[in-house]
């Protein structure tokens, strides 16, 4: 894989570029599209073969491996008239976008995989869901922190929708501190601790050997603390309206 193009320079798009250009090796080339000129503009600036192209059909052009990364409510304004010939591998990380639904908006008989691509990928650490397995897509997510193939499109939807609940995590904490500001700790103090408190926490789960039933249930001590909060806010009903939330991201999905 020598040259990958990109159309759609957001987030995604920018770690993806960060996490190929900073490992080290010797990287592909990236052909990125105009969309999203300003990190598009940026990153050609900052790395050696990375160009910004006149529009999204030179990208496809000029790349072996094309990712599409526009918003999913973009994509027929973005992808519209575009050629993507047989020869050409096209990977969708579109949320809600299926293999078919793409293949009907591209019609084309390239192969299309379907990719969860995270931000941390930037500092290759991130797991990829991919879907169907293919090894070209299996080495890059793999390279960028690694790669987990699923066998269907439904499996792959379960794991999409997990990825919704991260910003409610960083809301989670956000509540914490306000809540420690308003007993008086000064911002600054309250932010450091929280944020120190739960990247320690974030680190225990590199340990595999326990389930996360099991990692929870090592950071109590019976009708202690955080056995308490535990047991009164996450509560059942707490929990069924999460599954619910869930439920209904995923029938979206599909």
């Amino acid at each position: 894989m020598k040259r990958i193009g990109i159309i759609g320079v957001g987030e995604i798009g920018r770690a993806i570029v960060m996490g190929l250009r900073e490992g080290g090796d010797k990287s592909p080339e990236v052909f990125l599209s105009p969309r999203g000129a300003r990190t598009a503009a940026e990153l050609s600036e900052r790395y050696e073969d990375v160009q910004v192209c006149a529009d999204n059909q030179e990208v496809v052009d000029r790349s072996e491996v094309v990712i599409i990364a526009v918003r999913r409510q973009d994509r027929h304004e973005a992808l519209a008239g575009l050629r993507v010939d047989g020869d050409k591998l096209v990977v969708n990380v579109m949320a809600g976008v299926g293999i078919d639904d793409l293949r009907q908006t591209l019609a084309t008989d390239a192969p299309l995989v379907r990719a969860i691509p995270l931000p941390a990928v930037r500092e290759r650490r991130s797991v990829t869901v991919t879907c169907p397995s293919h090894p070209v897509v299996n080495s890059l997510f793999d390279y960028l922190g690694g790669v987990l193939p699923v066998a269907d499109e439904a499996a792959f939807n379960v794991f999409s929708a997990l990825t919704g609940t991260l910003t409610s995590h960083y809301w989670y904490l956000a509540t914490l501190t306000s809540w420690a500001v308003d007993h008086g700790i000064a911002p600054a103090e309250a932010d450091h601790y929280v944020r120190g408190l739960f990247q320690g926490v974030g680190r225990s789960l590199s340990d595999e050997t326990r389930s996360l039933h099991q990692l929870a249930a090592d950071h109590e001590t019976p009708n202690g603390s955080n056995e308490r909060i535990r047991t009164t806010w996450f509560d059942p009903a707490n929990s069924e309206a999460l599954t619910k939330a869930l439920d209904d991201l995923l029938a979206d999905l599909k």
